[in-house]
C-alpha cells in the first residue's frame, strides 16, 4: 500500500513538472487573461517586442531588400529579353510575307460604304428622295475617304507623294497620289449620286505587303469567264503598258441581277482598275490605298440586287463559293 502511493505521487510530480514547463515555454502568464481580439492586436503590433505582424523592423527591412532586389532582377531580365526580341523586328517590314505568312497570297476587295448598324449585313439600303435617309450613307463614305480629301491627316514621315504614271513608278520612299478628281461625278458634291438613285460604291484591294500582280495584259489571252464589257475595254488600251492594271468588274450575280442593275461606270474612266504602279505595297509612309469608284447608273427599284464585285489578275484566285477574289453586296433602293 505505501508503495503505491509512491507511485501516485510520483506520477503526480511528474505531471506537475510537464505543466509548469508548458507553462513557461508555451503559454506567458499574462496571456492567459487576453481575449480573443487581444491576442489579434498584439499580433499586428506588439508594443514589448517592437514587432509588427510578428516580425521586427529589422526583419520587414530584410525580407523587404530581397523581394525588391529579386523581383528588380526579374524585371531587368524580362526587359533585356524584349528588348532583344524587338531588336530582330523591323517596324515597317513584316517579318514572314507572303506564304509563310498568315495573310498569304490571295488579297481580296472590300467595299464602302458599309451598312453600320449591322456588321455582319452587306445591304446597301437607301432612299433617294429622303435627304436624311441618304445622307447616312454619304456621311458613311465621306468618314472612309477623309484622308483622300485631306491628304494632310496621314502621317508622311520621309515619305514623298508623287503623281506616278504607267512610265513612272515611285523609287524607294516614293508613293503614289490618290486623285479624288479620278472620281468625276462619284464627288462629295454631288453626294456620290445617292440622291438620283444612282449610287456609287467605293472597292479597294487589301493591302498584302510585298505582293506584285500577274497582270492580263495581252488582249487574247484573257480568261473566258471574264465580262464581255472588260474584254472590250482591255482591247481598246494600244499601249501595253496601261494595260498593267489588276481589273476590276462588277455585276450581277444572277441573270435577273444583271438585268435589274443596268449600266456600270467605272472611275478612273479610262482604267476600270487598279494601275500597276501601286504594286507592290511596302508599308511606306503616306501610302494610300488605290481606289475604284462604281457608279450604277440606273439600277431597278423595290427590287434586292445581289451584286459582285471581282479583281481580275492572274494571281489572284477567285471562288465564289468562299468569296476569294472577289466582295459580295447587295442593293435596294425604295
Amino acid at each position: 500500500m505505501p508503495q503505491k502511493q509512491n507511485r501516485v505521487s510520483r506520477s503526480l510530480s511528474k505531471q506537475d513538472e510537464l505543466l509548469h514547463v508548458q507553462t513557461q515555454y508555451f503559454l506567458k502568464p499574462e496571456e492567459i487573461t487576453l481575449t480573443k481580439c487581444d491576442r489579434v492586436k498584439r499580433f499586428i503590433w506588439n508594443p514589448e517586442t517592437k514587432q509588427f505582424c510578428g516580425r521586427t523592423g529589422a526583419s520587414w527591412a530584410k525580407i523587404g531588400l530581397f523581394y525588391l532586389i529579386f523581383y528588380g532582377m526579374l524585371a531587368a531580365l524580362v526587359t533585356i529579353c524584349m528588348w532583344v526580341f524587338f531588336q530582330t523586328l523591323d517596324p515597317r517590314i513584316p517579318k514572314w510575307q507572303l506564304d509563310r505568312s498568315i495573310i498569304g497570297t490571295n488579297p481580296g476587295l472590300g467595299f464602302r460604304p458599309m451598312p453600320t448598324n449591322n456588321e455582319e449585313s452587306t445591304l446597301i439600303w437607301f432612299q433617294g428622295s429622303n435627304k436624311q435617309n441618304y445622307e447616312v450613307w454619304e456621311q458613311n463614305l465621306l468618314r472612309f475617304l477623309d484622308k483622300y480629301y485631306v491628304p494632310s491627316k496621314i502621317a508622311k514621315g520621309n515619305g514623298q507623294v508623287k503623281q506616278c504614271s504607267y512610265s513612272d513608278f515611285p523609287s524607294v520612299g516614293e508613293v503614289c497620289e490618290v486623285s479624288v478628281r479620278d472620281w468625276e461625278e462619284c464627288n462629295k458634291d454631288l453626294h456620290f449620286n445617292y440622291h438620283k438613285n444612282s449610287p456609287c460604291i467605293f472597292v479597294k484591294l487589301n493591302k498584302i505587303y510585298g505582293w506584285t500582280p500577274e497582270y492580263y495584259d495581252d488582249p487574247y489571252d484573257l480568261p473566258k469567264e471574264m465580262p464581255e464589257s472588260l474584254v472590250k475595254h482591255i482591247r481598246s488600251i494600244n499601249n501595253t503598258r496601261e494595260r498593267q492594271n489588276v481589273w476590276v468588274s462588277c455585276e450581277g450575280e444572277n441573270p435577273a441581277d444583271k438585268e435589274y442593275l443596268g449600266p456600270v461606270t467605272y472611275y478612273p474612266k479610262d482604267i476600270q482598275g487598279f494601275p500597276g504602279y501601286y504594286f507592290p505595297y511596302l508599308n511606306s509612309e503616306g501610302y494610300l490605298s488605290p481606289l475604284v469608284a462604281i457608279k450604277f447608273e440606273r439600277p431597278i427599284s423595290g427590287i434586292v440586287i445581289n451584286i459582285e464585285c471581282r479583281a481580275w489578275a492572274k494571281n489572284i484566285r477567285y471562288s465564289r463559293l468562299e468569296r476569294t477574289g472577289s466582295v459580295h453586296f447587295e442593293l435596294l433602293i425604295d
